[in-house]
């Protein structure tokens, strides 16, 4: 908007016009403001509201006391006096309170550390070889080999993951023999490296809890370790089966609750699959995925519930949430293990498997939030289910942001879709699922150890901070969603057995649609 002005001098020399430039308009707030900081500011004041809260009742109590003269203060001692017995009463109270606490709150379980196996280089398989060996089987028909062609260029796997010795010999040998030789391989080999970088004596082992889902021999996994080390005659041990990829989850949950009840000790949890015995030779194309997926690889780490484990320790457990789908007819199916009609065996993937682990997701996740997430999460997601509950019911849900619960997160590497489907429904970066995609590239679907191998990249890149959290979140048959979540109680540099340690420059690597 333009302004004139006439100076004294007009009447005599005529009218001047002096245009002034316009004032710059006011900024749209709505436009220029970043709701991003605002939400970052609401989350921050929100995450230190009692702190506030607290220090303006400490100053207010600082005020009154400053005011107060002698004579108050002798009143105030004369008022204790005559009340001596209520004052010991409530103090014994609360000495009887503080205590019973302390002996019945949780012990804290900590990650001392853990080994994820890395095969000998002479297992890994480049597609060309995948497919030369698959031909050479003669027992899978042209429309079967061109749809495992098709799903290895797809499936986000790189050309050095691993398969079993068995499977590299030509014919294949799955036998009893070469799969309690895997078993062997993959579990000695992670707990070598283990009791190595810990200096633990494996007959200081009190629990062992070994999970894997489709081998289990007789004597069992279990009883394998205690053989080879020698472990003592008391030591509590489990073999969990037929549990899937995320029992791996469900082990270390189990290894906790052990150390609630067991006192001063160490226990170990062995996560693992074995692929000798359950490649699949048929043609039903549900039940080849897992060939085209599943690979070597296993991973051992060591919990302890003694307080002078704090100082070493990488970790601490913070929580576990189980969620189990197999009320559900659909969700139990749909990872099922059968005979096709030749009779062959293997499992079966549904094409309903996405659906059913976003519902197991969305159930794992309503019990973990108020668990994790900042109360400005909670109270911000609260006020949206009020709002479409009253006002309007297609006003769509707020997804709670839990980029602000957590600095890192472990999703199973089970599959590209999988990955896809999680840094979508949860908002994530490319940065947060790039350990999933790249322990997916370089080492394959190793089932219920896949989060170990990406906690192993986290740390291979130097991100582990002291403090930060972890998510690790797995998905298995029966259907089951499982959450682990840990606390760095330091600043974490990698193993010298870390899986990555020779390779880490590469990553992250573009990975081809």
């Amino acid at each position: 908007m333009s302004t004139s002005s006439h100076h004294p001098s007009a009447a005599h020399a005529g009218a001047t016009v002096e245009i002034r430039p316009p004032r710059p308009p006011l900024p749209n707030f709505l436009t220029s403001v970043k709701l991003k900081y605002v939400k970052l500011g609401y989350h921050y004041l929100m995450s230190h509201l009692l702190t506030l809260c607290l220090l303006s009742l400490v100053a207010v109590t600082a005020v009154n006391l400053s005011q107060l003269n002698l004579d108050d203060v002798e009143k105030l001692y004369n008022h204790l006096q005559y009340n001596v017995i209520t004052i010991m009463a409530l103090s014994g109270a609360a000495l009887i309170g503080t205590t019973a606490y302390l002996m019945t709150r949780p012990r804290p379980v900590f990650l001392v550390d853990y080994s994820c196996y890395r095969p000998p280089d002479d297992l890994k398989v480049k597609f060309d070889v995948f497919m030369e060996r698959s031909r050479l089987h003669g027992g899978f028909n042209e429309s079967a080999l061109e749809f495992q062609r098709k799903i290895l260029e797809r499936s986000g796997l790189g050309e050095e993951t691993y398969l079993p010795e068995a499977l590299h010999s030509i014919p294949p040998v799955p036998s009893m023999a070469t799969a309690r030789k895997e078993a062997e391989d993959v579990m000695f080999g992670a707990l070598d490296n283990l009791f190595e970088s810990t200096k633990v004596n494996p007959k200081d082992i009190g629990i062992l809890v070994v999970n894997c889902s489709l081998f289990n021999p007789t004597p069992s996994l279990s009883s394998m370790i205690v053989n080879k080390y020698k472990l003592r005659g008391n030591i509590k041990t489990f073999n969990l089966g037929g549990m899937g990829c995320s029992a791996g989850v469900i082990a270390v949950d189990l290894a906790k609750d052990m150390l609630q009840v067991h006192r001063n000790t160490y226990a170990v949890v062995v996560s693992m699959e074995n692929i000798t015995q359950n490649w699949y030779f048929g043609n039903k194309k549900s039940m080849l995925i897992p060939n085209c997926l599943f690979r070597v690889g296993g991973a051992a780490s060591l919990l302890s519930n003694k307080s002078a484990d704090k100082r070493r320790a990488k970790y601490k457990l913070l929580h576990t949430v189980r969620t189990h789908c197999g009320a559900d007819d659909t969700a139990f199916n749909c990872v099922y293990q059968e005979e096709d009609d030749a009779r062959k065996v293997g499992v079966s993937l549904s094409k309903d498997l996405m659906a059913i682990a976003g519902s197991a997701l969305k159930a794992n996740i309503t019990t973990l939030g108020p668990l994790v997430l900042p109360i400005s999460e909670q109270v911000l997601f609260f006020a949206s289910l009020v709002a479409r509950r009253v006002m309007d019911t297609k006003m769509k849900p707020y997804i709670p942001d839990f980029k602000l619960a957590f600095d890192h997160f472990c999703i199973h590497a089970g599959g590209r879709a999988v990955i896809d489907e999680l840094e979508k429904n949860l908002q994530l970066s490319d940065e947060h699922v790039e350990p999933s995609r790249m322990t997916l590239y370089r080492f394959g679907n190793t089932s219920s150890s896949s989060i170990w191998y990406e906690l192993a990249y986290t740390e291979a890149k130097g991100r582990m901070k002291k403090g930060n959290r972890v998510w690790q979140i797995a998905f298995g048959s029966g259907f089951k969603c499982n959450s682990a979540v840990w606390e760095a109680v330091r600043s974490v540099k990698p193993s010298d057995n870390n899986p990555w340690a020779d390779c880490i420059h590469k990553f992250p690597v573009k990975i081809s649609v």
